[in-house]
């Protein structure tokens, strides 16, 4: 199911064509394919290039740690997300490795790193669906992640499906419209909450 933002001014198609489905295909994503969404996201930009983050995976091809990374996902969560033949937790290391100072910027870089991964998904015929709704906790324990690194979003990930193939709470939204606020909502010039001319008419 293709989705096309309605976009106020022009940006590239591979962007429109982004969103995040819930019903994905049992369909199996290639190794090839896989290796090509990490090597993205190892070429993101990061602070001090500390590249702060790592990635839990887990593919259909081995239902055990499939069931294992699925089980850190809140219930309403794993109702759909069962069906995506790739999981995966985003990880920040939360401290520079050059001064062990604390890293403020590691959550941004990992979103960065994710972003990179989710536009070549995007040009791969891929989807991908991030979730806030799991366990950090569960999931540092179940993989015995150190204290310095920290879970960031769990991730659903595969071939489309239709909405048909989703459990029934979720067809309705999966359907829905997409929507974002205005730019003039959130750019300002001179000062806070003062939205700049240049996105003003």
């Amino acid at each position: 199911m293709e989705k096309l933002a309605q976009t106020d001014y022009p940006i590239l198609e591979l962007l429109k064509r982004r969103w995040s489905p819930r019903a994905f295909s049992d369909q199996v994503v290639e190794p090839e394919k896989l290796r090509s969404l990490f090597e993205a996201a190892r070429w993101a930009p990061s602070s001090s290039n500390e590249q702060p983050w790592s990635f839990v995976l887990a593919t259909k091809q081995n239902p055990e740690e499939h069931a294992r990374l699925l089980s850190c996902l809140v219930e309403k969560n794993q109702q759909w997300a069962r069906g995506a033949p790739v999981l995966m937790v985003s990880v920040a290391k939360l401290k520079f490795d050059h001064a062990g100072k604390p890293n403020r910027h590691a959550f941004h870089d990992v979103g960065l790193a994710v972003e990179n991964l989710i536009v070549q998904a995007t040009a791969l015929g891929l989807f991908v669906h991030q979730m806030a709704g799991f366990s950090p906790e569960k999931v540092a324990e179940i993989y015995r992640i150190p204290d310095e690194f920290a879970p960031v979003a769990a991730i659903a990930l595969g071939y489309g499906a239709e909405v048909k193939d989703l459990p029934e709470p979720f067809r309705e939204s999966e359907a829905g419209p997409r929507s974002r606020k205005q730019i003039q909502s959130f750019v300002f010039e001179g000062q806070w909450d003062r939205p700049s001319p240049l996105v003003i008419g």
